[in-house]
């Protein structure tokens, strides 16, 4: 494997360099924090779905600011690695230093600082966050904290980083495929072995909470066609894999749950009686069904005989549906 040519920045102007760390990191602003010509490099080499960056420049300070965050969203964390220079890196209440040698996790979904004090190399390894699959509070336990490669999980994951960066370039894909899975799980356990066990209390609220607003969510959007795991995920800023996750003790999977939510609202609906009502593939299409056919299997299963039928049979309340 070789590296990307597409993610080589060259030396050049802050602007230019400040550009290629938006496109292949996260937006950022960049400043100066001395007078002169601007001496800096980007380069990359893809992971699978993992990407390794190594940033060289003079002196500067990287922010993500909160604007950045909502106008550009970067769907990712980073483990970044100090090889020189040192650097005060801020995010979510809390700095750190990172000397040569030290890492950190950073959230790129959240605003963060990093200042480089000079001229400095820095390892990124950028996870998308739905291969990492961590609830975001679980990910904020670890930001802002320098992580020394002396000890535990680090110990693995930071020399490991270091390695990659100077043989990344040789590996052949299927073995560099499985390592940027590797790195990833590395990074997850990390994450969880920085939780504390006094918190799982509150984790379990947390999740309880997740729980009632997707659910909510569910509500609100039933008559859009395209309501599904994804968009329920995207809306909620968590990968598909932990919202079916969420879902496991609920004795429903997130598919069938949307559905019935559906047949049961256009239940009520056909069930009114004294009023006009639409005809059954226009109260179907109103709760998002895509076809009146899918509506009537799906109205079968849950009722026990079609939607015609209920409709001229139905009770004023729709409480005999089939467990």
């Amino acid at each position: 494997m070789h590296p990307d040519p597409a993610h080589d920045a060259g030396t050049g102007h802050l602007a230019a360099w400040q550009r290629e760390v938006g496109l292949r990191l996260a937006a950022v602003k960049a400043g100066r924090r001395q007078d002169g010509p601007f001496e800096a490099s980007l380069t990359g080499v893809p992971l699978g779905y993992v990407r390794l960056l190594s940033l060289e420049a003079d002196p500067v300070r990287l922010s993500r600011t909160p604007g950045l965050v909502e106008s550009a969203p970067a769907r990712a964390v980073a483990v970044v690695l100090q090889e020189h220079g040192h650097a005060a890196l801020t995010q979510d209440g809390r700095s750190t230093v990172l000397e040569p040698g030290q890492a950190a996790v950073v959230d790129l979904r959240r605003p963060f600082s990093l200042e480089e004090r000079e001229r400095f190399r820095l390892r990124v390894l950028r996870v998308p966050d739905h291969a990492l699959d961590v609830p975001a509070h679980s990910v904020r336990r670890v930001t802002g904290r320098a992580l020394s490669p002396r000890d535990g999980v680090p110990a693995l994951l930071v020399p490991l980083l270091a390695r990659l960066a100077v043989t990344a370039g040789r590996i052949p894909p299927s073995v560099a495929d499985a390592l940027g899975g590797n790195t990833t799980d590395l990074l997850a356990t990390l994450v969880h072995d920085a939780s504390d066990p006094d918190d799982d209390d509150h984790a379990g609220a947390a999740r309880d909470r997740l729980v009632r607003s997707v659910l909510r969510h569910i509500d609100r959007h039933l008559g859009d066609p395209d309501l599904g795991p994804e968009s329920i995920a995207a809306a909620h800023r968590i990968s598909v894999r932990y919202l079916h996750r969420l879902f496991e003790d609920e004795a429903v999977t997130v598919s069938r749950l949307v559905q019935r939510r559906r047949v049961e609202e256009c239940a009520k609906e056909l069930a009114r009686r004294g009023s006009v009502s639409a005809t059954v593939s226009a109260v179907s299409s109103r709760w998002g069904f895509h076809s009146p056919a899918h509506f009537s299997r799906a109205f079968k299963a849950l009722y026990g005989h079609p939607p015609g039928r209920w409709r001229g049979a139905a009770p004023a309340t729709t409480g005999t549906a089939r467990p």
